[in-house]
């Protein structure tokens, strides 16, 4: 498994899956989001209304419909409370079920935003550390997975410094 570094849309991701940092109803927000329900259309709305919502720290999937990803995976990460309310623990469910989610459904390729760190305010370095931590864990635990790369998506210079710090600037191979 490789983990790679993107900068840019992860609505334009040619990729089987893409997370979507979404809220607690499914039915889409602000940022990526708003950005990813615009993207693939009426359909994934219409499609998110059957799944009646999702829990902070799990993940559900729908069809991509217009977006170049087969599937979007919708996880609700944590609001930021100071830490002390198990936003770490919330926080690596997301990644963790999303990627169950995703081996559930076949899928090869998986593209992250940097979940919980925009609107919900997750102070971005611990955000990383709990993203990349989890990822690796993961793999670490599931030597036959399907999934062969992993992308975290960086919306700013800011988080794509600390994924490279933490895993380097061409990806990390686990």
């Amino acid at each position: 498994m490789k983990i790679r570094i993107y900068s840019g849309d992860i609505t334009k991701m040619n990729v089987d899956a893409i997370v979507n940092a979404a809220n607690n109803a499914l039915l889409g927000g602000g940022g990526v989001d708003g950005a990813i329900h615009r993207a693939a259309g009426p359909k994934l709305l219409a499609e998110c209304r059957t799944l009646h919502g999702c829990e902070t720290g799990d993940a559900k999937i729908t069809a991509g419909y217009d977006l170049p990803a087969a599937h979007v995976i919708h996880t609700v990460g944590p609001v930021w409370k100071g830490g002390g309310c198990n936003e770490a623990s919330l926080l690596a469910s997301c990644y963790r079920r999303s990627l169950e989610v995703a081996e559930e459904a076949g899928c090869r390729s998986i593209a992250f935003p940097a979940i919980s760190t925009g609107v919900y305010g997750y102070p971005k370095e611990q955000a990383a550390t709990i993203a990349v931590a989890g990822i690796n864990r993961y793999f670490n635990e599931k030597k036959d997975s399907c999934i062969g790369e992993v992308y975290l998506v960086c919306f700013d210079e800011t988080t794509e410094k600390l994924y490279q710090k933490l895993i380097g600037k061409s990806g990390n191979q686990i």
